[in-house]
């Protein structure tokens, strides 16, 4: 029998009206799942030990029989006697108040008692516990029943974990089950769920049974948060591997920095490649091909911290973890319990009024809370029915052989950046028109921002070169019309070189103030310039530059110098553009500078191009909206499933980038279902390109004046110089 053939079992309980014989059925079942947990398991096999923090099969055999025997049988069932007094030596664990023990990384070292004589063991503590459920049960005998059987459950979980990294290191790679595992499903995209947090209540009620550091519950305070919907894949940890992430010192724990280079980790344990250069992984079904959308196990904390940096997000705090966990409505959340112990990012440690009970049972869990990580969920191992929400297991930050993945989670920085949540009724709005639209300026979520670095460095995107090199010629002059402790207000996160070309020319400038509604843009704008320039005052805003009503509060005081350049502007129509100018100017207020770059209309065998470049990185920025509305606002579309599209439009003068629906499809945003037809397009974004005439025109009606107009040679780019 394998563990995937055992019956279900219900989450246990310290039920004091249950009967004897109830108590005896569990009993018997639990025993006897060990044993069908260690039948596949030869005599060597059960005897040997592979590092100091696994087991001997056997002994684990041995050291739960001994729980029963020795704070059951010993204290409570007249006229027992001890079935052998050497094995309190051999099979106690941890108990100091019971006495000396065997050590822990020697318990390989026991080739006696023999494999038989354990089950022998095993057979007379048996017995004996049968006659003491036959008999009247006192609570206090109930409830250590209860503690014995989710202790035993605790060492099925361990007898497998153990097995494992035993087998992991034979060069025959032995499988503890024959055949290989089916192929997971592709589980979609990760969805970031919303919880309000606020003072929620976590850990064990009194009733029914939970281990002692489940208690006791309490009350804690948790920010506004997001969890994902399911666990880290393997594909996911893949990419991570690929992009170096073993190798990034900026993305680890000093401790676990020291242990990647220390153990020589390049992926999670138990990975290699194969002769073609393929990850395989150890399983209990032996060594076979990694599948990328299977949950990425056996995985430290190290690496899961430095894995969620990577990313962009973070652990989930326990506390966070069982609030979603037991958030009404919230069936949504996969893979909860079975997939993976996951990780969190809380330090193991006591609850808020925590006492260890008396005598030795009260070593159970407390002496453990120093250096240790906690974990929540459950995974492959984890007997059925064994764990809860609020069941708390805990590992050293370094260890590999359990079956740890992880969860990421993130701030609730939606509401931080646009209270009210527009950017949901926004996206909402914009695919409940016809035709179809998205607001442009959600492109820039950190992989958005990263995206739009790389198309600026592409030979078909012709407009950051040109408009660098105006910039670099004109720089003398726009620096001659910036006051002396100026700030410089950039529309959007610079921090890149068209920033640096204005701040080098113009050392008066006391404040960088950028105003871009990313936090992460504006962290990394912030950091560059900082180091970069340390004498500079550094002031960043989070909002949205088209509806900012204040300076940053750094800028307050020096005189305002605005810098728009990108042709950002081109996302703007006309009419969209002139509100814009309109509102920059109340921004900066009389008697202000604003200097904005603006592309001019060419041939469109320029234009297009630049739009739809022949890497694809343009369809990846494009498709990367959609990523950010999965991201955040829980929506379920498939990138793959929407083409992009950059075309001409002559009439209005602008390029327009759409994706277009490659099939029927219906996708949920939240609570909101659309349904796109094959050919349907979103229209993302425009880039308007008008002649020097035209946007003259539009900032003239927008209250601005134009002080002067320098135009780059084909491709020809334009830069001016308002004056309010």
């Amino acid at each position: 029998m394998t563990p995937d053939d055992m019956p279900a079992m219900t989450v246990a309980e310290c039920d004091p009206e249950a009967s004897g014989e109830a108590l005896v059925d569990r009993y018997r079942m639990v025993r006897r799942r060990t044993e069908a947990l260690a039948a596949p398991l030869s005599p060597e096999d059960q005897a040997a030990q592979s590092m100091p923090d696994a087991s001997p099969t056997k002994w684990h055999r041995g050291h739960t029989t001994w729980f029963f025997e020795t704070f059951l049988l010993a204290p409570f069932l007249p006229g027992y006697k001890v079935y052998d007094p050497a094995f309190g030596y051999l099979f106690n664990s941890y108990y100091e108040a019971v006495g000396p023990r065997q050590p822990r990384p020697q318990r390989g070292l026991l080739t006696r008692p023999s494999v038989q004589q354990v089950g022998a063991y095993r057979a007379h503590v048996d017995a004996a516990m049968v006659r003491l459920l036959d008999g009247p049960l006192t609570p206090e005998i109930r409830e250590r029943v209860e503690l014995g059987l989710n202790h035993e459950e605790q060492h099925q979980e361990l007898i497998l974990m153990d097995i494992l990294h035993l087998f992991a290191q034979s060069p025959l790679s032995p499988a503890y089950q024959p055949g290989a595992a089916p192929a997971r499903p592709d589980p979609g995209p990760q969805r970031f769920h919303r919880f309000a947090g606020g003072l929620v209540e976590i850990g064990a009620c009194q009733a029914g049974f939970a281990f002692d550091n489940e208690r006791p519950r309490h009350k804690t305070y948790v920010a506004p948060f997001r969890l994902s919907d399911r666990l880290v894949t393997n594909g996911e940890w893949l990419a991570f591997i690929e992009a170096g992430g073993y190798g990034r010192a900026d993305l680890w724990l000093s401790e676990g920095w020291a242990t990647v280079n220390a153990e020589g980790w390049e992926a999670p344990g138990y990975w290699r490649r194969d002769e073609a250069g393929a990850w395989t992984t150890m399983t209990l079904r032996g060594r076979h091909p990694v599948d990328p959308n299977a949950p990425v196990v056996h995985v430290s904390y190290y690496e899961a911290a430095a894995y969620a940096a990577w990313s962009g997000r973070r652990l989930p705090t326990e506390a966070e973890w069982e609030a979603a966990a037991t958030a009404t409505g919230m069936t949504a959340l996969r893979q909860l319990y079975g997939g993976a112990w996951q990780w969190t990012a809380s330090a193991y440690g006591a609850y808020p009024g925590f006492k260890p009970g008396p005598g030795a049972l009260g070593e159970y869990n407390g002496k453990f809370m120093v250096s240790q990580m906690t974990l929540r969920g459950g995974c492959e191992a984890t007997p059925p029915g064994h764990t809860r929400s609020t069941y708390r297991n805990f590992f050293h930050p370094g260890g590999r052989w359990m079956f740890a993945g992880l969860r990421l989670a993130d701030d609730d920085r939606l509401s931080e950046v646009k209270p009210g949540d527009s950017f949901l009724g926004e996206v909402v709005a914009g695919l409940s028109a016809t035709p179809k639209t998205l607001p442009a300026k959600y492109f820039y979520d950190a992989e958005g921002s990263r995206l739009f670095e790389a198309i600026c460095e592409l030979p078909e995107y012709y407009l950051t070169r040109t408009e660098t090199a105006l910039l670099r010629r004109i720089a003398p002059e726009i620096a001659a019309r910036i006051p002396d402790g100026a700030a410089l207000v950039e529309f959007g996160s610079g921090a890149s070189t068209k920033t640096r070309i204005v701040l080098d020319a113009a050392p008066q400038i006391a404040v960088y103030a950028p105003i871009d509604i990313s936090p992460t843009a504006l962290d990394e704008a912030a950091a560059s310039l900082r180091k970069a320039y340390p004498n500079l005052a550094v002031a960043p805003l989070v909002d949205d530059f088209t509806k900012a009503m204040t300076l940053p509060a750094g800028a307050k005081g020096h005189t305002p110098v605005g810098f728009f350049p990108g042709s950002t502007i081109g996302n703007f129509a006309p009419d969209e553009a002139e509100a814009l100018l309109r509102q920059a100017r109340a921004l900066l207020g009389e008697g202000s500078l604003f200097i904005v770059g603006a592309d001019v209309a060419k041939d469109p065998a320029v234009l297009i191009p630049a739009y739809d470049d022949a890497q694809g990185v343009t369809a990846a920025f494009n498709r990367n909206v959609l990523v950010h509305i999965n991201r955040e606002l829980g929506g379920t579309f498939d990138p793959a499933a929407f083409a992009h599209k950059a075309v001409w439009n002559a009439d209005e003068s602008r390029i327009e980038m759409h994706l277009e629906s490659t099939r029927d499809q219906i996708v949920m945003v939240g609570d909101y279902g659309f349904r796109f037809t094959a050919g349907e397009t979103i229209h993302t974004e425009n880039s308007y390109k008008y002649p020097a005439e035209a946007f003259e025109q539009i900032a003239r009606q927008a209250g601005w004046t134009v002080a002067q107009r320098w135009v780059s040679e084909d491709p020809a780019f334009a830069v001016y110089a308002l004056t309010a």
